[in-house]
């Protein structure tokens, strides 16, 4: 019966579910005793909140996860974090994979929604690409940050500090338990920690289409369409990011820490310096690198690198009327189209999110709301330092617009229209545009 009704829900709409269910089961386990400190208190919107950032792999919360939650419950926000930066559906079929079981089309229609995946071919290797990938990464990041915590922390709490710092740099989570309430801060001027953290980042956020990519083809140079333009676009958002930032906010920040908050701007969400004190147009490129975000099958939010190149692609198309093309390959004209609806989605999220903030938070200034709106659609974590001061309606606000950033705005857009289809030809008419 159950098998039966869960066959009938569509894949987007089962993934949505999927994350749901996570976040409530996180919810409730916050909320008991043993995952807090004795001395804390913890509410239900604190809980919640906290489950959604770490499920939808953001990094925005209300409270210090490192004093409010014991190591039972930073525990349960690493085991979020993991899972939603792997995806329900891709640890799931994974584990049934592993476990000898059989890959039938339903879990492999699965995967192909999850991971933006364009067949249905090779989705066990591309799940066991996923999972040793990640793996072996977060390992590795562990065992290079380890040496440097080593210095100030007692082994226990280093090797624990070392392994969530790495699950959380590579899931794109943005979210600390060192217990300070000013996550990376104290290490602005580490180079080994800063650029540990980045390489972990951006691993993360490149996509496993593109690792895999590159490993296939790493005695060659016939990598695909994809693969090249994450790549570039990837470079020149870092490069202009680091330059824009280090020019707008002058002596008040190192080249280190504009590299750093380019590459944290890309949704990992952490900061080595108070984006409280950065100047308007600082906030302005940050936002801009935020609302892009990494790229697609990645652990990463955003709009997505391909989005923005294809966006530019059909713009420049249109001026030149040349049909859009890049490496020597023609754009097709259903991915101009998915490009369009995506970015006007996303801006319509934020604009919609942000005029309901500020209704409910008059008293908070437009910019501070802008940045906390898009850092939540794309699911970056990164404040001017007001999440905690957002009432309860506004934080139920943003634990919705993280969900719907995880999912996509256009996953969530799809999971309500329902057209039948009539077989009836409707006459075509052109309207004026521009």
């Amino acid at each position: 019966m159950m098998n039966r009704l869960l066959k009938k829900i569509s894949p987007g709409r089962l993934i949505a579910m999927g994350f749901a269910a996570l976040i409530l089961t996180g919810t409730l386990l916050l909320l008991l005793p043993v995952s807090r400190r004795p001395e804390a208190q913890v509410s239900f919107t604190d809980a919640l909140f906290s489950a959604t950032s770490a499920v939808c792999i953001t990094g925005l919360m209300t409270v210090d996860p490192g004093s409010v939650f014991s190591g039972f419950g930073q525990t349960v926000l690493l085991l979020l974090i993991q899972i939603g930066g792997l995806g329900i559906t891709s640890l799931g079929v994974g584990i049934m994979a592993l476990a000898g079981q059989r890959l039938y089309f339903r879990e492999r229609l699965l995967i192909k929604e999850a991971l933006n995946y364009s067949t249905l071919k090779g989705v066990w290797s591309l799940i066991r690409l996923v999972l040793g990938f990640t793996f072996a990464a977060e390992l590795a990041g562990a065992a290079a940050v380890f040496p440097l915590l080593i210095r100030e922390f007692p082994v226990g709490k280093a090797i624990w500090f070392s392994v969530f710092h790495s699950i959380a740099a590579f899931n794109n989570a943005g979210i600390d338990v060192f217990g300070r309430g000013d996550n990376l801060i104290p290490y602005a001027h580490d180079v080994p920690m800063n650029l540990i953290t980045c390489v972990l980042i951006i691993m993360g956020g490149i996509g496993f289409f593109v690792i895999r990519d590159l490993w296939e083809n790493r005695r060659g140079h016939r990598y695909t369409l994809q693969t090249k333009v994450v790549l570039a676009v990837t470079g020149i958002l870092l490069a202009a990011g680091t330059v824009l930032i280090k020019i707008t906010e002058g002596e008040g920040i190192t080249w280190l820490g504009a590299f750093f908050a380019s590459v944290t701007a890309r949704t990992a969400g952490f900061s080595t310096f108070h984006f409280g004190g950065f100047s308007r147009a600082g906030l302005l490129v940050m936002m801009v690198l935020m609302f892009i975000g990494a790229s697609p099958g990645s652990t990463g939010g955003g709009m997505k690198t391909t989005t923005i190149f294809v966006a530019f692609a059909s713009l420049r198309s249109a001026s030149t009327n040349h049909p859009p093309e890049a490496f020597r390959r023609r754009i097709s004209a259903e991915a101009q189209h998915k490009a369009f609806v995506v970015l006007s989605l996303g801006l319509i999220l934020v604009i919609a999110v942000t005029a309901v903030l500020c209704i409910l938070e008059p008293e908070m200034g437009l910019e501070d709301i802008l940045f906390e709106t898009v850092s939540a659609v794309g699911t970056v974590g990164l404040s001017t330092g007001i999440t905690a001061d957002f009432g309860t309606a506004a934080r139920i606000v943003l634990v919705l617009t993280m969900y719907i950033g995880r999912l996509g705005p256009l996953t969530v857009a799809s999971l309500w229209v329902r057209e039948p289809d009539t077989g009836i030809s409707l006459p075509e008419e052109s309207l004026p545009i521009g």
